[in-house]
């Protein structure tokens, strides 16, 4: 296919050149004076058709090396880095453009080497000036490029710091009724706007005049830690007013809030933080948090407790820390009613809780 162009190439500049001066070389031969070939009309046409055969068959022995030399600055240039290639290219274009800018006042001079030559040597030398200085110099531009760059991204993250803002936490029903995120609200460890859904002001009215004495009571409590952190808190609260009346479940509709808002669901419900999780809605859970500031007990500690009540399984009872962490004591049950020295033994914490198993020292001591 290259073969073929640079074969085309050759005969139209060959068929150019005859048409161009084939009729001034007839002229100046006078042995073709008043012959059909001296035609104004004819000689042009003539000189298209000798000059691209004549060209083509003195260079058809050229064809092959202009291919191969053609390949070869073709693998030059694929192998060549793309910086080079890049600051090179943009040199030359650079130097071309000034070479222009100077020529175009020297070709209005009326001299023939002065508009003809000279523009053309001044050209090529500004041509390969501008791509030396862009290829000698690739690197010099590529630190100035990067070191930009890097500035204007450090800019950029210090105004999208400034910019961004903590994101909106949609309270669920659970976690009001709960009534800690009060406080941790006033410890300012709730960053942000806290948003009250209007289908969870609705819930919680609904519980607070249920007939059930305890629902009406953790309904009433929901409704007074709302207004405690409405009047008395540092915090922003805000009413949400829009509903999802195609969607029936408080907690579905929490979720999509969460979506459409970008904001965090605020929950103390294990299956809602599931949910959460798994349709990728951002969550935080009370009682994660209320587990992480627990005092943290290891496997092989000794603990003085209480046993309360029996266990669910055989010979088991159960104690609690002061935080209400349960504590599982096996061969526990004989003890109940007793403070004993129990040793921990292994310790199981979810986002439901933490639960803690161990055994009566004396137990231990027996073995």
């Amino acid at each position: 296919m290259l073969k073929r162009f640079v074969q085309l190439f050759i005969v139209i500049a060959g068929g150019t050149a005859g048409y161009l001066y084939l009729p001034i070389l007839i002229r100046l031969m006078e042995f073709t004076r008043g012959t059909w070939i001296d035609s104004t009309y004819v000689a042009p046409y003539v000189g298209l058709v000798s000059g691209a055969i004549i060209i083509y068959l003195l260079s058809f022995w050229l064809v092959d090396h202009i291919v191969h030399f053609v390949q070869f600055l073709e693998d030059l240039l694929l192998k060549a880095p793309l910086a080079d290639l890049f600051f090179g290219s943009l040199g030359l274009i650079i130097g071309l453009v000034i070479a222009y800018i100077i020529n175009h006042p020297i070709q209005e001079i009326q001299i023939f080497i002065l508009s003809q030559i000279v523009p053309l040597f001044v050209m090529a030398l500004l041509g390969y000036l501008g791509f030396q200085v862009g290829f000698k110099r690739r690197d010099e531009f590529m630190g100035f490029l990067t070191l930009a760059k890097k500035d204007k991204d450090q800019k950029g993250v210090l105004v999208e710091e400034e910019k961004e803002m903590p994101k909106q936490k949609i309270l669920d029903t659970s976690v009001i009724i709960d009534g800690r995120i009060a406080d941790i609200c006033q410890t300012h460890f709730l960053e942000g706007t806290v948003v009250i859904p209007q289908f969870v002001l609705e819930e919680l009215q609904h519980i607070a005049d249920s007939s059930d004495a305890l629902k009406r009571n953790r309904g009433r409590r929901g409704l007074d830690v709302l207004n405690r952190m409405q009047k008395d808190l540092p915090v922003n609260v805000e009413i949400y007013d829009g509903d999802f009346e195609e969607i029936q479940e408080v907690d579905s509709k929490l979720v999509k809030l969460a979506k459409v808002m970008g904001g965090i669901v605020v929950t103390n419900d294990f299956n809602l933080n599931k949910v959460c999780e798994f349709q990728n809605v951002q969550v935080l859970n009370i009682n994660d948090l209320a587990n992480a500031v627990k005092p943290v007990v290891l496997p092989g500690e000794q603990l003085v407790v209480q046993v309360i009540k029996d266990g669910k399984e055989q010979n088991q009872g159960v104690a609690y820390l002061d935080d209400g962490t349960m504590i599982v004591v096996e061969e526990g049950r004989d003890y109940i009613g007793d403070t004993i020295e129990v040793l921990i033994t292994s310790v199981l914490q979810t986002s439901a809780g933490r639960m803690i198993f161990a055994k009566p020292k004396s137990l231990e001591k027996a073995q």
